[in-house]
């Protein structure tokens, strides 16, 4: 998506913490493929923010990608903010995300997830062993783009882009 919206990219930030390893893997694929150079800035905590930002700015990092964890969705807000006064377009994996600022958010939908946990859980209440029951994956993914960050940052988003957006944000 990335790649998309800013066609020349060649250098892109991620986000990492210890518990998105599969994650940054297939990230590092991606970014492979694509020839894609990535700095990958590990965050332990809120502190720990602002010391990325800046090596995110002294490595020239055109763009930034903030991997799905519990610890990101923490300090959303912050992220969100610190990219915006640095002009890192940023991708992240929730639609809540880009509702809240984000540029693009691209992931499973929570409420999917949820609701199939649900759908699980009544199983096992009614008497299901859970572990006759199946590993399900998310099926939905949602693309949210959120314009108005867009123009903010001075961007300009593909067509392409925005037909296949499940959300436009203005």
């Amino acid at each position: 998506m990335l790649k998309e919206l800013l066609p020349k990219l060649s250098r892109v930030a991620v986000l990492w913490d210890s518990a998105t390893r599969s994650q940054l893997n297939a990230t590092e694929n991606a970014a492979r493929s694509l020839s894609v150079k990535l700095q990958v800035l590990e965050v332990r905590g809120r502190a720990d923010l602002p010391r990325v930002f800046q090596a995110a700015k002294n490595g020239r990092a055109e763009a930034l990608n903030v991997l799905a964890s519990p610890l990101f969705s923490s300090l959303q807000q912050a992220i969100i903010d610190l990219a915006a006064s640095h002009r890192l377009p940023t991708v992240f994996q929730w639609k809540e995300q880009a509702e809240a600022g984000g540029l693009v958010s691209y992931g499973p939908s929570l409420e999917g997830i949820w609701r199939q946990s649900a759908l699980i859980v009544a199983k096992v209440l009614k008497g299901t062993i859970p572990a006759t029951l199946p590993v399900e994956q998310p099926i939905r993914f949602e693309l949210v783009i959120n314009t108005k960050t867009a123009k903010a940052l001075g961007l300009t988003i593909p067509p392409s882009l925005l037909l296949r957006a499940d959300q436009v944000i203005e």
